[in-house]
């Protein structure tokens, strides 16, 4: 007995629909949403080679539909970071923040994931990204990739261009050790201050080494916040109130002190100060008080790369090799003074930290057992080369005479 072949059945009204679409040589699904407002039949549609492949992407689509996410089809890994770059970040320092994370992702995110697109981003593609990356980056660099992959698909998430956050799912990987923060010792700090004495910057090395100040609170400072005479009772001192941050704020509010100048400080600054107005006026220019302490010849306010370009010929000079930082004169100021005796707590204050784990943390390889005080401690470490040099100077005046 023959048997009757099965007719295909239709699907029924409003189901799904799976067809071989002869004209584009692949499979199209169909989904029914019914009609829209203006009364047109909201059907969307997926393409796949294999029946399989449509019907994934049917589910897919289903769970967006759930979510009341919908993912565009062609909005790409790129996309999501540019968008969280222009729109997630307003508000920011342009140069500072946006500008550090704009080139991490140009440099290492966007030219390896930036042509996926993000509906379709797993968690093992990122960390095979972040895998890729580690031979070339620092632990600390991975996690910093990491986060602006996190925030740019969570500012997708919050204008529903995305589902989920598969960055959420991934750890950063071990990097290649980063380069360690370093101090220069007493005699690399004199030598280096020696070759600066005849730069403009020499001031500004000064003042850095000698009270523990950011560059980028050195760069904005301005007169009226430096104050070299002694005014009842209070010492000369320094008011670190601003920085180049964005609105001119300090790192953070403990950030913002005022500290006593060390009598080599005050002495520098002084000099600094005459030789200053003395150029302003041969330049025909007026010597402001609230103006800056730090300027180029033209009276510009100082750029942080011409100051490390600068800061590195003059490290050449002293007989150094020209890996050192103008900001690890910092890390110098507080080895020097931990060197010394001073207390931990004290050292703290001093640098602007909001704690002293603050401190522990970041100057870790530089601090020691404590003991005593701060601008005085300057005056006494820079004082012993000077009081050790005197007897040469009597013994070549006795060899005159």
């Amino acid at each position: 007995m023959t048997e009757t072949p099965k007719r295909a059945q239709r699907a029924g009204h409003g189901a799904d629909t799976i067809y071989w679409d002869p004209v584009k040589k692949s499979y199209v699904g169909a989904v029914s949403l019914g009609f829209a407002p203006n009364g047109k039949r909201r059907r969307p549609k997926v393409y796949g080679k294999t029946k399989t492949e449509v019907r994934q992407k049917i589910r897919d689509l289903k769970k967006e539909l759930q979510t009341g996410v919908k993912a565009p089809a062609n909005y790409t890994v790129a996309d999501a970071v540019n968008d969280w770059l222009e729109r997630g970040l307003k508000g920011r320092d342009e140069k500072g923040t946006i500008g550090k994370n704009r080139s991490m992702a140009n440099k290492h995110l966007i030219p390896f994931i930036g042509k996926a697109k993000l509906k379709e981003l797993s968690a093992d593609d990122v960390d095979d990204w972040l895998d890729d990356r580690a031979e070339f980056l620092a632990t600390r660099s991975l996690r910093d990739l990491l986060a602006i992959l996190r925030r740019s698909i969570e500012h997708a998430q919050r204008r529903d261009k995305a589902a989920r956050n598969v960055a959420l799912l991934v750890t950063a990987p071990e990097g290649r050790p980063g380069r360690p923060s370093k101090a220069l010792n007493l005699e690399q700090a004199k030598a280096v201050l020696i070759a600066a004495r005849p730069s403009r910057l020499y001031a500004y090395l000064v003042l850095s080494l000698l009270s523990g100040v950011r560059t980028e609170e050195a760069r904005p400072l301005t007169w009226d916040h430096v104050f070299l005479e002694t005014t009842d009772g209070i010492p000369p001192h320094v008011a670190v109130w601003r920085s180049v941050r964005k609105h001119g704020e300090t790192k953070t509010r403990k950030s913002r002190r005022t500290i006593a100048l060390p009598k080599q400080v005050v002495d520098v600054l002084e000099e600094h100060m005459r030789w200053q107005k003395q150029e302003r006026a041969s330049r025909g220019m007026e010597w402001s008080p609230t103006g800056r302490v730090f300027t180029t010849r033209s009276g510009e306010p100082l750029d942080a790369a011409n100051v490390r370009r600068d800061f590195k010929a003059i490290v050449r000079k002293a007989g150094l090799k020209p890996e050192w930082t103008p900001r690890e004169l910092r890390h110098s100021f507080v080895s020097l003074l931990s060197d010394h005796g001073i207390p931990l707590e004290r050292i703290a204050l001093l640098v602007g930290h909001s704690s002293q784990a603050t401190t522990e943390a970041v100057y870790r390889k530089q601090l020691r057992p404590v003991i005593t005080q701060g601008a005085e401690a300057m005056d006494a470490i820079f004082a012993e080369d000077q009081e050790g040099e005197a007897p040469e100077d009597d013994e070549e005046g006795d060899a005159v005479a």
